[in-house]
């Protein structure tokens, strides 16, 4: 069965600045976590160190396609039981 995100639910996470959201493999629930800084790559800005969970969660809804293109490319290559994308994922 193929990841794919029938919620759109994100939430900002403060202690390790960045977004948290969650894909489906068949009934299993696969926890996704992208850093500020993959966030920053993504959208081509500038990260700032006090990137607000504003910052945060535009970048996330505006790339929210492109972040699921790599989740799946990455859950696909790696299985686990919950995956972390950071700026390096993002080419």
């Amino acid at each position: 069965m193929a990841l794919n995100f029938p919620n759109p639910s994100r939430s900002f996470d403060a202690s390790r600045k960045g977004v948290r959201f969650v894909g489906h493999d068949g009934v299993f629930e696969v926890p996704f976590f992208i850093e500020a800084d993959a966030l920053a790559k993504a959208s081509k800005a500038a990260h700032r160190p006090e990137a607000s969970q504003d910052d945060c969660l535009s970048a996330f809804d505006r790339l929210r396609s492109a972040i699921h293109d790599v989740a799946r490319e990455i859950h696909g290559s790696r299985r686990r039981s919950s995956y972390t994308l950071n700026a390096s994922d993002f080419r």
